[in-house]
């Protein structure tokens, strides 16, 4: 159980830590930055951060799943925060689905052909999506760490 906790603990902090990075570090840094610098700064930025959010994207439900069957029984004696925290949590990973899928595909392709323009328009829906995932992870964290106290 200490394995699963601690797992589960350390994806969300590089998930939801570095979509706070990114959002109020890094955006605010490069955004003096001519465009094709900036973007090219992202894409090289979401090729390193990326594979850790798909770890994470893993662990955090395979984890989640383990603690709920063997530390509470299953969902029937789940307290309800938890429950709120399983349904953020996948509304979390369909965000990033359909960040990676959508506007992270076409990003991708706008950079590898040059067209800044079209990157940056896909940059800015990235950043919509990874804010609102921020504050979802931020709600997590508040969830799983108050959650007991909360029932």
């Amino acid at each position: 159980m200490h394995t699963a906790v601690t797992l589960h603990l350390i994806a969300a902090v590089i998930w939801v830590g570095g979509m706070f990075f990114a959002v109020y570090v890094m955006r605010l840094a490069a955004g003096p930055m001519d465009p094709a610098e900036r973007v090219t700064l992202w894409a090289r930025s979401f090729k390193k951060f990326f594979p850790w959010v798909w770890l994470s994207v893993f662990l955090l439900p395979a984890t989640g799943y383990y603690i709920v069957f063997t530390g509470y029984s299953g969902f029937k004696e789940l307290p309800i925060p938890y429950h709120l925290m399983h349904v953020i949590g996948w509304l979390m990973i369909i965000l990033y689905l359909h960040l990676w899928f959508a506007p992270y595909s076409r990003f991708k392709k706008a950079v590898k052909s040059e067209n800044f323009p079209e990157a940056g328009k896909n940059l800015n829906q990235i950043r919509l999506i990874v804010t609102a995932n921020l504050w979802l992870g931020l709600i997590n964290v508040i969830l799983g760490t108050l959650g007991r106290y909360l029932s």
